[in-house]
């Protein structure tokens, strides 16, 4: 069950940090409104692991719509 509170709970900060553990994020609302996110580090990482690989992947995917793909065999070749 998602861990949400109202940003007027950041008065006591430390309780909410403390509330935030990896694979558990805290979500703050305002005015009744989702706001904000608290992440632990390891899962902030995670995303922007994650965004940089699918960036990478479009990349690769583009570059082989333009310029064609390789053949399987080929890119074992090049992998040895």
């Amino acid at each position: 069950m998602p861990n949400i509170k109202s940003i007027s709970d950041l008065q006591n900060y430390t309780e909410v940090l403390k509330e935030t553990a990896e694979g558990a994020p805290v979500f703050l609302t305002e005015n009744g409104r989702k706001k904000y996110v608290i992440l632990d580090r390891k899962d902030y990482d995670k995303m922007q692991a994650a965004a940089a690989l699918v960036l990478k992947l479009e990349e690769g995917e583009r570059s082989a719509r333009e310029q064609g793909w390789l053949p399987a065999e080929k890119v074992e070749m090049e992998l040895e």
